[in-house]
């Protein structure tokens, strides 16, 4: 792999396009309000709209620190643009980056994962596209056809997704893993048992920082100690 051509070449043209077209993103989503607001002028109260603002960013607004800083070593600087600009991040996009790495043998965060990374996003970015387009077109027949015992396990898809996720890195750092978990099940504890109740909003935005810098932070410790031994 020519390190110089993705450095000065490669790079700084993803860097241009992404910027491009992560504008172009923000202007699609914002065009539809912004043709209600405006043309049609059906604006609600600024009440509202602060008090769904406050309530979005008290749920999700957590994801806009953590997703970038912990997703970029798996997805790299393309498959970071391409992430963030189709969505499905950590029950999609992820989990293809990582698995298409491992297959290709790869280390993650080199500028050769990168690159897998990149072909292993934009081709579930084509089948999601494909899948997306017949299920909208005949999902709910699809659906309706199935045993209900079927029907009620697709509710625990998305757990297992995660759970196959985390067990995939714990296994190569299993003392890491045992500590993401217990930081996972003690924040959760603590915030069902009230003693987070004292955060504005809803308190998860706590639960998922704390869980997701602190195993950062424990990862260090762990990685520091294993170069002394």
């Amino acid at each position: 792999m020519n390190k110089e051509y993705y450095n000065k070449v490669y790079i700084p043209d993803i860097v241009k396009w992404g910027k491009i077209t992560m504008l172009l993103g923000i202007i699609t989503c914002f065009g539809p309000a912004l043709v209600i607001s405006v043309v049609y002028g059906c604006m609600p109260p600024v009440s509202a709209i602060i008090a769904g603002t406050i309530a979005q960013i008290s749920v999700s607004g957590a994801f806009y620190i953590v997703e970038p800083i912990s997703y970029f070593p798996i997805l790299g600087i393309p498959g970071t643009y391409l992430t963030f600009l189709s969505g499905n991040t950590s029950n999609m996009r992820v989990p293809c980056s990582s698995v298409a790495q491992e297959a290709a043998g790869v280390e993650m965060g080199s500028d050769k994962g990168s690159v897998v990374s990149t072909i292993g996003i934009a081709v579930s970015i084509i089948v999601n596209i494909v899948i997306l387009t017949i299920g909208a077109i005949a999902g709910n027949a699809i659906i309706g056809m199935m045993p209900e015992g079927f029907k009620q396990a697709l509710n625990f898809l998305l757990p297992a997704l995660y759970g196959a996720v985390f067990g995939q890195f714990a296994i190569t750092r299993p003392k890491l893993g045992v500590v993401a978990v217990v930081i996972a099940f003690a924040m959760n504890w603590l915030m069902k048992n009230g003693f987070l109740s004292f955060f504005p909003g809803t308190p998860s935005y706590v639960v998922i920082l704390v869980a997701v810098f602190g195993s950062i932070f424990a990862g260090k410790i762990i990685y520091k100690k294993e170069l002394e031994d």
